[in-house]
């Protein structure tokens, strides 16, 4: 299964941006520009939470703003900006990344580190 969708102009809705997001079962892909373009790919592996923002006028067009939180090093924060079925593509991104993840047998830790305890061999003075 894959979304296509274009970013839209929040007033109405309309397509009239040069951004066209691709959300597929392993890659999500955000093509920008019209001249000059840029391709960045992220892979579904990375996506570690997915975020669904809707502004007041986003709602009122039937539109909404997904942020992918990953662990990709040229884009941490992914925006999908001012799309529609923004609800069932956030949904489709979680259950794929959460099913690449386990493929992949990739494990999300935390660094909790330290703080400021220091080593152990300090506790032992």
């Amino acid at each position: 299964m894959q979304y296509q969708e274009r970013k839209r102009w929040v007033f109405l809705g309309l397509p009239f941006t040069f951004t066209k997001y691709t959300v597929g079962e392993d890659l999500i892909t955000i093509d920008s520009g019209l001249l000059s373009t840029n391709e960045n790919d992220c892979y579904m592996y990375k996506v570690q939470d997915v975020e669904l923002q809707a502004s007041l006028m986003e709602r009122m067009f039937g539109l909404g703003t997904i942020v992918c939180h990953t662990g990709d090093t040229t884009h941490p924060t992914l925006t999908i900006e001012h799309i529609k079925n923004a609800k069932e593509i956030k949904n489709f991104i979680l259950k794929t990344s959460e099913e690449a993840r386990r493929k992949r047998r990739t494990l999300n830790t935390l660094d909790i580190g330290t703080g400021q305890m220091g080593d152990v061999d300090d506790l032992e003075e």
